[in-house]
């Protein structure tokens, strides 16, 4: 560990010790999903194709060297799992799936709609082999409807869904419709997907059900996100347009360009728009009619940023930080993201560790976020690399070994 990083909580069992989690997806919702779940102290075991994650090759950058150099993505949602390799096109890696389903309190999955069920794991299948089984799939658009047979991509499901067309800058700021910086419906899935097998968990702990599938699809968990812009659209009778970094809701509540750089303010309350105009030193807008309450600035916006870009535009951003900090504004620097990790707040958090790897040498990850009082989450494991796991995962399964040897050219390499 880096001597300035905060120390690891101490080990003990997480929330979810003695769950095991056969995870069969790839990419990120699933993979996120699985990681948090990981987190908690589930036993997660990634079941990965022959040739691995395709995020493993997905770089650079990449971590290592050639041939076990690994892509930083694959790094991002991968701890605290085992890895074995199947082939289930194979009856060695169907029989190896079948006896991981058997045990495992939760499936993960993220193939098309009927994928499972043409491996010889549809629905009946996988009650027979575990009725407890708390199952939940991810598909792009669910199992019904017309894109049910459709591939679930983030990129595609942030433009059909609505969220690119609030992104970015008007048309008439030289804007076009812009995706979110990362994966953002991919990660509000696997939140989802998470969320929802905790559910699962508890009904079946509660006797309220054996086992059960549950479906999560992209559109939808990408949908449920836009919050107070899907209400705007209905409740104001238009779609809702692009306002750059401006809130539709708040005003001020963006960014603004100062003497030396761009700082963000969000003024959220009359209280602090009242803080924020003596800390301007403009205290003829607290007695402007048109900016009297939020309500008014939000319709007078087009009067009233440039008042207030004119005044942040006069000093240094540090400076007025300072100020309006002082006067308790709600205001930061825009950090990029090594210099959001190295801050002093993410520090005091513990929001970063730094994490031995056999291979890869140390790497930088987030840490979990829920800090429990006695039962920690925590990063056991790092990433494991493809298949590291396979000969502890099939013993843990009642093969010995000689089957495991022989396993090797039977479709679990």
């Amino acid at each position: 560990m880096s001597p300035d990083m905060p120390p690891k909580t101490e080990s003990r069992p997480g929330p979810l010790a003695g769950v095991l989690v056969a995870d069969l997806s790839t990419v990120l919702a699933g993979p996120y999903a699985t990681m948090l779940l990981g987190d908690l102290g589930a036993d997660v075991v990634k079941v990965e194709p022959p040739d691995g994650d395709p995020t493993r090759s997905w770089g650079p950058p990449w971590v290592g060297e050639r041939p076990d150099r690994t892509a930083a993505y694959y790094l991002s949602v991968n701890r605290n799992k085992r890895s074995i390799r199947l082939d289930l096109r194979t009856d060695a890696g169907r029989d190896v799936l079948s006896r991981l389903v058997a045990r495992a309190d939760v499936l993960v999955d993220n193939a098309r709609t009927g994928g499972l069920s043409r491996l010889g794991f549809g629905d009946e299948r996988l009650a027979e082999l575990n009725p407890d089984l708390v199952q939940l799939a991810i598909t792009g658009y669910g199992t019904t409807g017309p894109d049910a047979d459709r591939a679930g991509y983030d990129f595609v499901v942030q433009a059909e869904s609505g969220l690119m067309s609030i992104t970015g800058f008007a048309d008439e700021d030289g804007g076009r419709p812009t995706k979110v910086g990362v994966a953002i419906a991919d990660v509000v899935t696997g939140l989802h997907a998470a969320v929802a097998i905790l559910a699962g968990l508890l009904a079946r702990e509660r006797g309220r059900v054996a086992g059960q599938r549950i479906d999560v699809s992209l559109l939808a968990a990408t949908l449920s996100a836009l919050v107070n812009q899907a209400q705007n659209a209905w409740v104001g009778g238009e779609a809702p347009g692009r306002l750059g970094n401006a809130h539709p809701n708040i005003v001020p509540y963006e960014t603004f360009a100062t003497a030396d750089g761009d700082i963000a303010v969000a003024v959220g309350s009359e209280r602090q728009w009242r803080r924020f105009c003596v800390a301007l030193e403009l205290p003829a807008l607290l007695d402007d009619p048109r900016f009297a309450t939020n309500g008014d600035r939000v319709t007078n916006r087009a009067a009233l940023r440039p008042v207030l870009a004119a005044r942040l535009a006069s000093r240094p951003s540090a400076a007025w930080l300072d100020a309006l900090r002082a006067a308790d504004v709600p205001a930061g620097a825009i950090n990029d993201l090594r210099a959001a990790w190295d801050a002093p707040a993410a520090r005091a958090l513990g929001a970063v560790e730094m994490i031995a790897h056999p291979v890869l040498g140390e790497i930088r990850q987030a840490a979990p976020v829920a800090a429990f009082s006695a039962t920690p989450a925590t990063i056991r494991t790092p990433p494991p690399l493809a298949g590291e796991q396979r000969d502890e995962i099939l013993r843990d399964l009642g093969y010995d070994d000689a089957e495991i040897e022989g396993l090797r050219d039977r479709g679990v390499p």
